[in-house]
């Protein structure tokens, strides 16, 4: 998985997924993005649970936290965020499937580390570790930008406007892909509450994914809108990247 992320993060410098403002017709069929994004986002919420109710000792108070974690997460990303969506844009079908796979395989290795592999390390007493705590404050940070960014993104243009707008307002401030930023930092957090290996992979292929695409963003602002209006902001991590 580290290898296959670290091959996409280089690919994704050089072919755009054609999702959002890069879909093209070249991307082939298509179908509306909020059922796109629901039956892509779906099986991950299937699969963990599925993982968890084969698990071992899967009342633990911890085990219930790190489930809880993950399912306020994905509840929000399934069926919150794409029913908020405005517009009419769509999605392709090689992109919800791609997507899809991806959900599967990672939310059985996490599932799988979690539940099956490192349940015994997880006592009570891991709730009230450093780690824990600076992770969940981590995460819940990361959700917190992640969906005011989401917000701030929908609420651009007036209704029945078509036009391109520059994000100015919270995390955009300082990066031009503040809800990527958001989800990073998320699950970012979750790695170091969980300290799990299979989380921190994670980690790496949302950095993967997102780091060239919020490249490819900060680009099509830049030509869009001009250096002066970009300014100083990064694309994807403030003062970093």
């Amino acid at each position: 998985m580290p290898i296959l992320a670290i091959i996409v993060f280089i690919t994704l410098f050089f072919i755009k997924a054609g999702y959002g403002i890069f879909r093209t017709s070249k991307w082939g069929i298509s179908i509306p993005n909020k059922a796109g994004w629901i039956i892509m986002e779906c099986p991950a919420l299937i699969t963990m649970l599925l993982m968890w109710i084969t698990g071992n000792n899967i009342y633990k108070p911890t085990i219930l936290v790190f489930l809880g974690y993950f399912i306020i997460h994905y509840a929000q990303r399934t069926f919150i965020f794409p029913l908020l969506m405005k517009g009419k844009s769509r999605m392709p079908l090689c992109i919800m499937f791609m997507g899809i796979i991806f959900n599967i395989i990672n939310a059985f290795l996490i599932g799988y580390s979690l539940f099956h592999m490192q349940e015994d390390a997880y006592d009570n007493k891991w709730l009230f570790s450093p780690s824990f705590i600076v992770g969940s404050c981590i995460f819940f940070i990361g959700m917190i930008i992640n969906i005011h960014s989401d917000n701030v993104i929908r609420n651009l243009r007036p209704k029945g406007d078509t036009k391109h707008y520059l994000p100015q307002k919270g995390m955009y401030k300082f990066v031009t892909s503040g809800n990527y930023f958001g989800e990073l930092l998320e699950w970012t957090g979750f790695a170091i509450l969980t300290q799990s290996t299979a989380v921190w992979i994670f980690v790496l292929w949302t950095f993967a994914n997102l780091a060239p695409r919020a490249y490819s963003i900060r680009n099509a602002y830049i030509k869009e809108f001009g250096k002066d209006a970009v300014g100083k902001r990064k694309c994807l991590i403030p003062f970093i990247y």
